[in-house]
């Protein structure tokens, strides 16, 4: 393919993008194109900057990263705030120096804002009313996350589709921007030009047919239990209220943990919650167009 050929001659500096959802094989296409390139790769991953966080983000293995440098992988503890528009700053600077010894680097992973927070930067988002704020916070406390997703659900269904409706502070951001100013939160995404960037992006979204990618999570959680994933999410279980574990693979075992359900729904959560989350990627993805769908099998260069 023409798209990755052109990468081995390229002569300005050259960020390739790989995403695509869970399990889709992003880790293993993007060593080999590293090898084949001679660079390194920068995650773009949110949970996998977390020292703590292993098996339930999936971390490549140091046999999996076959000697190739990947930054932000246990970059930070889990006890530190990091958030995409930190990231944003840091990936910026190592990418500066990388393109002095590159001319191609590989930047990988399935948060869609981590990516767009270093391709383009962020969309002008309204300052939120710190009393629309508090009326939130108060409505989670007393009532939890379900009204409020049926909220989002109704006055912004792009959103709902969009975000890990998990996640409460994804929510509740949402719903924060649309009480405050009346609009859906979704409509103030791409109101401003992408920031200038010193490197050109080549996109690419990797994809599989549903059901072969739904087999491919289901095995991936059911390797994750037999590794320590639920002695792993008891280790966090302190830690629930952070942002990094209010997603799928922890909440669920948190949830076990306090007796909401069985081992064996937890598992059919984990299981059923990750192709719903993988859902939510290809949503993400889908809304730029500048990327190039391919199986990641089919990527030849």
């Amino acid at each position: 393919m023409n798209l990755i050929k052109d990468l081995f001659t390229a002569q300005e500096p050259t960020l390739l993008v790989v995403s695509g959802p869970t399990a889709v094989g992003k880790t293993d296409l993007c060593v080999r194109l590293a090898q084949a390139l001679g660079t390194e790769i920068v995650s773009a991953d949110s949970r996998q900057f977390f020292q703590e966080l292993t098996i339930g983000t999936a971390k490549p293995s140091p046999e999996e990263m076959q000697g190739i440098p990947h930054h932000f992988i246990n970059s930070h503890s889990i006890q530190e705030e990091y958030n995409a528009g930190r990231y944003e700053q840091d990936a910026l600077a190592l990418l500066q120096k990388l393109f002095q010894k590159f001319p191609v680097v590989i930047l990988t992973g399935g948060s869609g804002l981590y990516l767009q927070a270093v391709t383009e930067g962020f969309d002008e988002m309204p300052k939120a009313l710190p009393q629309v704020r508090e009326q939130l916070h108060q409505e989670l406390a007393e009532g939890g996350l379900a009204p409020l997703v049926a909220e989002l659900q109704r006055l912004d269904p792009v959103t709902y589709e969009r975000i890990d409706r998990q996640n409460h502070q994804r929510v509740l951001r949402a719903l924060e921007i649309t009480r405050a100013t009346g609009q859906p939160f979704s409509s103030f995404h791409g109101v401003k030009k992408a920031a200038e960037r010193p490197f050109k992006s080549v996109k690419i979204a990797l994809n599989r047919e549903r059901e072969e990618l739904y087999q491919r999570i289901d095995l991936r959680m059911e390797h994750m239990l037999a590794a320590g994933l639920e002695a792993e999410a008891r280790a966090m279980y302190p830690y629930r209220h952070h942002n990094a574990l209010q997603t799928v693979g922890y909440k669920e075992l948190f949830d076990y943990f306090e007796g909401q359900y069985d081992y064996e729904e937890a598992v059919r959560l984990l299981k059923r919650n990750s192709r719903h989350y993988a859902k939510r990627q290809l949503t993400w993805l889908r809304r730029d167009p500048e990327y190039q769908w391919m199986h990641p099998e089919e990527v030849r260069w």
